[in-house]
């Protein structure tokens, strides 16, 4: 799970918006551009490459 802390200070590589913590599967979703990173083992892969899109 990731800190608090750091979900704060994290936001989309892409857009620079704040990000949304979701648990299963364990993600982070942008609340701008609707992009999702992977959380693996603890640490979010915020490669905008990686990243897919859901819609909103």
């Amino acid at each position: 799970m990731i800190t608090k802390d750091l979900l704060e200070i994290l936001v989309c590589p892409e857009c620079k918006q704040k990000l949304d913590y979701r648990q299963n599967p364990e993600s982070l979703k942008c609340t701008q551009c609707h992009r999702v990173y992977a959380v693996k083992d603890n640490i979010p892969i915020m490669l905008v490459d990686e990243a897919t899109i859901e819609p909103s």
